[in-house]
């Protein structure tokens, strides 16, 4: 009975230990990558284009899509083409990017794509253009 319960501590110290180690190298890993990406809503990207001319706006949808409807001031630079990150280069690391879509998934891969080339400031409209026009504020549509 005392090996039983002996082995029975061992493996649950061994699995608290394994546990906790492994949640900070994950949390660690996270924090790093997502401090430079903040998820902001549709009032926060419309309130900073009103207080901050050298912010940079990105939408990352298809041209066609950015021919139909885009946010004001905007520049288009499609994350599913293979210039993207040499069209990207050109934006200056040290203002803030704000970058958008249709529905956030491919805000969600530009953004990362902006951190991992060293941009500090990111910021990725929560639910894309679509959640922009629910919120009925200003745009310029094609």
């Amino acid at each position: 009975m005392k090996k039983l319960l002996l082995i029975c501590t061992v493996i649950f110290a061994v699995t608290l230990l394994s546990c906790k180690d492994e949640s900070k190298i994950n949390g660690a890993a996270t924090e790093t990558v997502m401090s430079n990406i903040k998820v902001v809503t549709p009032q926060e990207v419309y309130d900073a284009l009103q207080e901050d001319a050298t912010l940079q706006l990105i939408d990352v949808r298809t041209p066609e899509e950015y021919g139909v409807t885009h946010l004001k001031s905007s520049q288009n630079i499609c994350v599913t083409t293979p210039g993207f990150e040499k069209k990207a280069a050109k934006l200056d690391k040290s203002l803030p990017v704000y970058v958008y879509c249709k529905k956030g998934g491919r805000s969600a891969q530009a953004s990362q794509i902006l951190a991992d080339m060293g941009f500090t400031k990111i910021y990725d409209l929560q639910g894309g253009i679509t959640n922009w026009e629910s919120q009925e504020l200003e745009m310029v549509k094609g």
